[in-house]
C-alpha cells in the first residue's frame, strides 16, 4: 500500500533535485502554453470558420496527439528535430541543436498539449459565430479593433479554458519528453521524470513528489477556474 511519509514530506519536496525539477516543469509548461496559444488560436479559428477540403484533412492531424502514445510522439519529434532528423540535420548545420535540450522539452509539451487548446477554442469560436464581428466591421471598426474589442472577449472563456488544460497537460507530460529530451538534471528532467527516477531509488520521495505535482496542477486549474467564475467569464 502506498503511503505518504509525512514526517519527511517537506524535506523530500524541497530537496535540490525536486526544486530544480519543479521549477523547470513550471517554466517549460508556461513556455509551451504560450506557444500553444500563438499557434493554436489561428488554427482553431480556421478550423471553426472554414469547411474547405484542406481544413477537413488538417483537423485529424492536429488532434492526432490526443490518441497517439506520447512515446510515439517523442520518437516522431526525434526523427524530425534530432541531429540526423528531417529538419534537425539542417538546424545542426546552422549550429542549432534542439533534441535533448530544454527547447526539446517545450516542443514535446507543446506537441501533446496543443490539441487541448485547439478543441476548446474551436468550440468557443463555433458558438460565438461571426455576427458581432460583421456588425463591428460594417460600422467601420478596423480589423485590429474588431479583434481586441469583439473577437477576443467572445473567445476569452474558451481560450482561458484551453490554456489551463494545455498547461496542466504540459505539466504532467512524461513519455514524449523522456524520448525526445532525455533526463538531464537542470536541463530536461522535469518533475514527472524526477518522480520516475525516484520511484526506483526512494519510493517515499516519489510519492511525496507525486502529491506535490497533483497539488500544483490543482492550484492552477482550480485557481484559474475560480477566477473565471468570479469574473463571469472573461475580463
Amino acid at each position: 500500500m502506498v503511503k505518504v511519509d509525512w514526517t519527511r514530506f517537506w524535506a523530500l519536496i524541497t530537496s535540490d533535485s525536486a526544486t530544480t525539477a519543479l521549477l523547470l516543469s513550471l517554466r517549460t509548461a508556461a513556455a509551451s502554453t504560450a506557444l500553444c496559444v500563438l499557434v493554436g488560436v489561428p488554427l482553431a479559428l480556421v478550423l471553426a470558420r472554414s469547411d474547405g477540403r484542406f481544413v477537413r484533412l488538417t483537423r485529424p492531424l492536429i488532434l492526432l496527439p490526443l490518441v497517439l502514445p506520447p512515446v510515439v510522439g517523442g520518437i516522431a519529434l526525434l526523427y524530425a528535430f534530432g541531429r540526423l532528423g528531417l529538419l534537425g540535420r539542417y538546424l545542426d548545420a546552422a549550429g542549432v541543436q534542439i533534441a535533448f535540450t530544454t527547447a526539446a522539452v517545450v516542443l514535446a509539451q507543446t506537441f501533446v498539449s496543443l490539441p487541448f487548446l485547439v478543441v476548446s477554442l474551436e468550440g468557443a469560436a463555433r458558438t460565438a459565430g461571426t455576427d458581432f464581428e460583421v456588425v463591428a466591421a460594417t460600422l467601420g471598426a478596423r480589423p485590429s479593433t474588431v479583434w481586441w474589442r469583439v473577437t477576443l472577449p467572445l473567445l476569452g472563456p474558451g481560450l482561458l479554458s484551453g490554456a489551463v488544460l494545455a498547461f496542466a497537460r504540459a505539466l504532467g507530460e512524461f513519455g514524449a519528453t523522456l524520448t525526445f529530451a532525455g533526463s538531464r538534471q537542470g536541463v530536461t528532467r522535469t518533475l514527472p521524470l524526477e518522480i520516475y527516477l525516484q520511484r526506483e531509488s526512494d519510493p517515499d520521495a516519489a510519492v511525496a513528489l507525486s502529491v506535490l505535482l497533483v497539488v500544483v496542477a490543482a492550484v492552477v486549474v482550480i485557481g484559474l477556474g475560480s477566477r473565471r467564475l468570479r469574473a463571469g467569464g472573461w475580463g
